[in-house]
């Protein structure tokens, strides 16, 4: 279990260090508008965003560090199946990221983000099916 703590804290470090690194505004494009203001991209805003997601993650995973009840480990389980999804559906639905391909946010952050927010949904799932399993058979 402890693993799967520790796996848990890295990603909510990595999920909000990538994006700030992969966005558009990192790579110093902006939109420009017509009066010739600057403003960010998309993408900007889903970094940020992602950057957000990653405190309560982290959290995550060191509560299931210290935590020695089954039915903590369920409740924090649940908690993160939620948040890797939200990892997801921030550059894929909710906010999104730039419409052009070439973009690094489309190329890098975007794939960089679903496969994280994966791996946060299934290490979670894992911790929840070992909480269960331990909870029916005490030792």
């Amino acid at each position: 279990m402890k693993v799967l703590a520790v796996s848990l804290a890295i990603l909510a470090i990595l999920i909000s260090v990538i994006p700030q690194f992969t966005d558009c505004e990192s790579q110093g494009r902006q939109l420009v508008l017509e009066n010739g203001r600057t403003i960010p991209m998309k993408c900007h805003w889903t970094a940020r965003a992602e950057l957000a997601l990653g405190l309560p993650l982290f959290a995550v995973g060191a509560i299931l560090f210290f935590s020695m009840r089954k039915e903590t480990h369920i409740a924090i389980g649940i908690l993160g199946v939620i948040l890797g999804a939200l990892v997801i559906l921030l550059p894929t639905g909710l906010i999104g990221v730039c419409s052009s391909a070439d973009m690094l946010c489309n190329s890098a952050m975007k794939p960089a983000l679903i496969l994280m927010g994966s791996l946060v949904i299934a290490i979670s799932l894992a911790s929840i099916v070992f909480a269960v399993a331990r909870r029916n058979n005490p030792q």
